[in-house]
């Protein structure tokens, strides 16, 4: 894998995160040597899923409200239907995605996490896959939808669902190690 040491990543995420969405990218990012923080709306815990299924706890390191984009380099956004969908219309995750597209920063996204992009307008003229029952919301915003296990678009990689995990973490790090530490900077 591609050396991440001395770079901050940062995941978004609320309760009903799909646990291996969230717990496999971690371990992949840690392994290769970065830093990750979990962030979220809230302090304390957010609870995870397994498709249906109550899944773990996680910890939360920050708010959104005790962060900022330049804090990172590189972001990961889990699936999970729930988290997504009340993640899409948080003002500051919707203004930390602009940032980050802004800058031009990595962005690692995946199963039903492009809802977040579309509610902060970054879709349009992309090209990316999600979790098959969103892509009518994805074109409907303007982007060109694939179904395909991962897709690199620029600062962006996008898959569809757990199953793709492996695909999605190789591209993850290759991706995120392409762009300098902010130490580096």
């Amino acid at each position: 894998m591609a050396e991440l040491s001395g770079k901050r990543v940062a995941i978004i995420a609320t309760d009903g995160f799909e646990q291996s969405e969230l717990t496999e990218p971690v371990k992949a990012l840690k392994e290769a040597g970065a830093q990750v923080d979990i962030i979220s709306n809230r302090a304390g815990e957010v609870k995870g899923v397994q498709h249906d299924k109550p899944g773990v706890a996680m910890k939360v390191d920050h708010t959104l409200k005790e962060v900022r984009p330049d804090d990172y380099d590189a972001l990961q956004l889990p699936g999970g239907a729930m988290n997504a969908d009340a993640l899409r219309m948080v003002p500051e995750v919707q203004q930390f995605l602009r940032a980050f597209q802004s800058a031009g920063k990595p962005m690692a996204v995946i199963c039903h996490a492009p809802w977040e992009l579309v509610s902060a307008g970054l879709v349009k003229g992309r090209t990316l896959t999600s979790y098959h029952t969103i892509q009518d919301d994805l074109r409907n915003a303007g982007a060109h939808w694939v179904d395909q296990d991962v897709v690199v678009d620029g600062n962006w990689v996008t898959s569809r669902q757990p199953s793709d995990l492996p695909a999605f973490n190789r591209e993850m790090v290759k991706l995120f190690a392409r762009v300098p530490a902010m130490s580096a900077r």
